[in-house]
């Protein structure tokens, strides 16, 4: 039975790292900068409850709209150098990206519904995200 349970929990973390991958100051530039599809950049903390949240909405987007969109994760504590360079100042915060730069008006901070980070895409420029 505890067998059953750890490899249950094993294919369940793996299936939550097939949503948004995890960046970092080192690869941020290559995974995000230089990405050929519009990126949304989630920040988040592990004590931050609602980034907790905000992950699985941001999973499920990453699975069902990774075709036309690229999801990935920047944890800001050990990340300061992003959390400055964009003003990150709450949790989570969102990020659209767009040919290499950030898309104006698009820094949003705290958690959001499915429906509402899609219509939030949608008002960024990312084609089809409107449910």
């Amino acid at each position: 039975r505890a067998a059953r349970r750890r490899a249950g929990l094993r294919g369940r973390r793996a299936a939550a790292r097939a949503g948004a991958a995890d960046v970092g100051e080192a690869d941020f530039e290559a995974e995000v900068l230089q990405a050929d599809k519009p990126v949304l950049v989630k920040y988040w903390a592990t004590w931050c409850g609602p980034c907790r949240l905000a992950a699985i909405t941001c999973d499920q987007i990453a699975k069902e709209y990774g075709e036309t969109l690229k999801v990935v994760s920047v944890e800001t504590d050990p990340n300061p150098e992003l959390v400055e360079r964009y003003g990150v100042y709450g949790l989570p915060t969102f990020i659209v990206f767009k040919d290499g730069e950030v898309v104006e008006g698009s820094k949003k901070e705290g958690m959001l519904s499915k429906e509402k980070m899609l219509e939030y895409l949608e008002s960024c420029g990312v084609a089809g995200m409107a449910a």
